[in-house]
């Protein structure tokens, strides 16, 4: 059986100081006879964590994380001008800092090529990332026995500082065995700020798994933050429709890409989505939340298309300015 690491108040509550609440989540955890957390030895296991700026997320996901579950635990910092960098090591974590250059590789590949994990697994995790028990505990079962290359993850979704029913899951293949591979290259020419990969999927070599259990995903950076994320998000999306659009199946896809980029071409991408996190995937649930949640998202491909257009037409113009120069050059 597994026996978690002892938590503090504000972890097990999220941040809010109810006592009784307190009491009975620490009820919760699982005791040895003498009435003492019994610590485990640390998984064979490396813990990835890319950051930019992350004062705010990164001490719940590192203490969520805990003492005794990972070898290992390392923050790559893009230079952060916040506390992000004090933060990690006062908690034990090893920092790195990355520069990206605007090419192949981003983060994740430049870590896995430039600082190989010694231990036998690897596990990126973003910085508003929070391991629940139940997943630490199916994670510490699984890795034991595992004959796996990989494993898909599952989240939760949190939005306005609520826990979403509906709309789409969240899915990633973040936790793998070093060596079986490393996230899709993709080449591009600094198409966002995105110096990190984000809908990149590893590409490995063996059978993937699933770990039922979730991971809360709760950013606190507020919806600004999403804007503006989701603006960059954005932009890469439609650079890397342009540069795929000839060949729209890549052999190393998901069913998931393929289908999003195939809908990038019509204009009802935005409403598609919004349908379907909203009606077909029950978003309706949340309410007035899950109602704004599916309209953000909504305006988000919508924003790709857009991009996409804008692209084309700037490619368009462009190819005409070089016909008008050559015709005047041969004549």
């Amino acid at each position: 059986m597994y026996y978690p690491t002892p938590l503090s108040k504000e972890t097990l509550l999220g941040n809010q100081h109810n006592e009784k609440q307190f009491s009975e989540a620490l009820s919760q955890t699982y005791l040895n006879t003498s009435n003492k957390p019994i610590m485990l030895p640390a998984l064979d296991l490396t813990i990835v964590i890319p950051s930019w700026n992350e004062e705010k997320n990164l001490p719940g996901c590192l203490e969520a994380i805990g003492t005794d579950l990972a070898s290992k635990i390392v923050v790559i910092d893009s230079n952060s001008d916040d506390n992000t960098a004090a933060i990690a090591k006062r908690f034990g974590a090893e920092v790195i800092n990355f520069t990206w250059n605007g090419k192949f590789p981003k983060k994740r590949n430049w870590y896995l090529r430039n600082y190989t994990p010694t231990t036998k697994w690897v596990f990126f995790l973003d910085a508003d990332e929070y391991l629940t028990e139940e997943f630490k505990a199916e994670l510490r079962e699984t890795l034991t026995t595992s004959d796996k290359a990989g494993y898909w993850l599952n989240y939760t979704v949190y939005f306005l500082g609520k826990q979403l029913k509906g709309g789409y899951p969240m899915r990633k293949l973040a936790l793998f065995r070093v060596g079986a591979g490393e996230y899709e290259r993709i080449d591009e020419a600094q198409w966002s700020r995105l110096d990190m990969e984000v809908h990149e999927h590893p590409v490995l070599e063996g059978e993937v798994g699933v770990i039922r259990s979730r991971i809360d995903h709760r950013d606190y950076r507020g919806v600004s933050h999403y804007v503006v994320k989701h603006n960059d998000y954005s932009a890469w999306e439609a650079a890397r429709f342009q540069e795929v659009a000839v060949n729209i199946v890549s052999t190393n896809w998901t069913w998931k890409q393929r289908v999003k980029y195939r809908l990038m071409r019509s204009v009802l991408i935005g409403p598609a989505y919004f349908c379907g996190s909203f009606f077909l995937l029950g978003g309706f649930r949340d309410g007035s939340k899950g109602l704004a949640f599916a309209i953000l998202k909504m305006s988000y491909f919508t924003q790709v298309y857009c991009k996409i257009r804008e692209h084309r037409k700037s490619s368009d113009k462009q190819h005409q300015q070089k016909s008008i120069l050559s015709s005047v050059a041969n004549a």
